[in-house]
């Protein structure tokens, strides 16, 4: 260890390529050779970060161009790397893509950026020379960009692996520096809605483990080591001083709602709020003496059952809404406030703070980047305000006993509630599918901070 953090980005050709398997390994091998590795996730993502954090056994942050500005992406990763050896960075989908043709906002920016070279991870299957072609077209498209090593992922036999490592180092320059050979079943346990998020598996540490073994067998990690770059330091900001405990915060945080950027519960610490985590699923009750209410994403509908049968809790958060707790809730914090969800004919009750009935379809029903402004009176943000944030569901609204024109926020970019609008408000409530990013958004913690100081004043 050197004292000087170094970092590399791991990226893919697509959604599918490997590169979780790749960076989730190369993470946990790290680790356990004794670096400090801290590692981040490119793009808005709850599940990959997860398995990051594991494998690193330390908060895995997100780094967003399209959320974040350059000079707070810049800051959140040398403010996170400062007394770290390593750096890992994952990038999502393909490395140019964008959302447009110039590939704004994709990994490639990111890495560039950052000043980081790239570990590009290619699937191999059912092909050989062509994957030179493919990393050839890559090193060629952005000249900015470093490609520094190349992981051959899906690899069938030693002699596809021979072929495709003498061909790319042939015609590209670039050094193969790791192969990953094809599994007879999925490192990561997989469902409907692809990996399954760590706190839903009871073989997490079995699975890292693995990764870390086979990229210890299979990787080259002193060439890693040697192409990883030293990371910048020149933008690092002081850290915000924590305010003295002013208000007390609830964090819903169980299995079926685990979708929290650690960045969020940092800046709502940072404005002032004691968090206490609560578990939905095994509580009784809301406890006693909260300010305000934070209800993020997850999966409700694979723990409806359990959370229909906890009728008290779901008393108390609604009861709560109704004598003026601040209640920030996403996705599906969002669901939970609703009065059902029917899942495979069977109607599980909710929370019943609004009275809106959901269902799940087969295919996402919003995916992608949101812009929201604030056109009606909510609890959290002025009236005019814009934010950015994303959006990914399968819940659909079956039954709503409303107007779209009562919802207090108008969808710029991106689906929204219902009618190009999202955030139900009720009291000091405000839902919403749309997800944010604390970075990206400050109006977020201060708001909801501020709501929870105002309704302390009142008790």
């Amino acid at each position: 260890m050197s004292g000087c953090c170094r970092g590399i980005v791991v990226a893919g050709l697509s959604g599918g390529s490997g590169k979780s398997v790749a960076a989730v390994g190369l993470t946990a091998c790290l680790r356990r050779a004794g670096e400090r590795v801290v590692s981040f996730k490119k793009g808005p993502d709850y599940i990959d970060a997860g398995w990051l954090s594991q494998a690193a056994q330390h908060p895995c942050y997100n780094l967003d161009p399209f959320l974040m500005a350059p000079e707070v992406i810049a800051a959140s990763f040398a403010r996170h790397t400062v007394d770290a050896d390593f750096a890992v960075i994952e990038g999502n989908r393909g490395l140019y893509d964008g959302v447009d043709a110039a590939g704004g906002f994709s990994t490639a920016e990111l890495a560039i950026q950052l000043g980081l070279p790239v570990l590009l991870v290619v699937n191999c299957s059912k092909t050989t020379r062509t994957v030179a072609a493919m990393v050839l077209g890559c090193r060629e498209l952005d000249k900015r960009l470093n490609i520094a090593g190349v992981i051959l992922n899906q690899i069938a036999t030693s002699r596809q692996e021979g072929v495709i490592r003498e061909a790319v180092e042939q015609y590209t320059g670039i050094p193969v520096v790791g192969v990953l050979p094809r599994q007879k079943k999925d490192i990561f346990p997989m469902r409907h809605l692809g990996i399954t998020p760590h706190q839903e598996s009871d073989a997490v540490q079995t699975a890292v483990d693995h990764l870390a073994d086979l990229v210890a067998e299979q990787f080259d990690l002193a060439a890693i080591r040697n192409l990883a770059a030293p990371v910048s330091v020149g933008a690092l900001r002081n850290s915000p001083v924590r305010q003295e405990k002013k208000v007390t915060i609830g964090v819903l945080r169980d299995r079926a709602f685990q979708f929290y950027y650690e960045e969020n519960l940092d800046a709502l610490r940072e404005a002032g709020a004691e968090l206490v985590l609560i578990d939905a699923l095994s509580a009784a009750s809301l406890p006693e003496g909260l300010d305000g209410l934070y209800i993020g994403g997850g999966f409700p509908e694979t723990s409806a059952r359990e959370l229909a049968a906890n009728s008290s809790f779901r008393e108390s958060v609604r009861r709560a809404a109704e004598q003026g707790l601040p209640i920030y809730a996403e996705c599906g914090g969002l669901i939970f406030l609703g009065r059902a969800i029917i899942l495979a004919g069977t109607e599980y009750p909710l929370a019943g703070v609004f009275p809106v009935t959901f269902g799940m379809g087969k295919r996402p029903q919003a995916h992608g980047y949101s812009i929201c402004t604030a056109e009606r009176a909510n609890p959290f943000y002025p009236p005019g305000a814009t934010f950015k944030g994303h959006e990914f569901r399968y819940s659909t609204v079956l039954q709503w006993d409303g107007n779209p024109e009562e919802l207090a926020l108008k969808m710029e970019r991106g689906t929204g509630f219902q009618s190009g609008r999202d955030g139900l408000v009720k009291n000091n409530v405000l839902a919403l599918y749309t997800h944010v990013l604390a970075p990206g958004t400050p109006e977020w913690a201060r708001g909801l901070v501020s709501a929870a100081q105002r309704f302390c004043a009142t008790k």
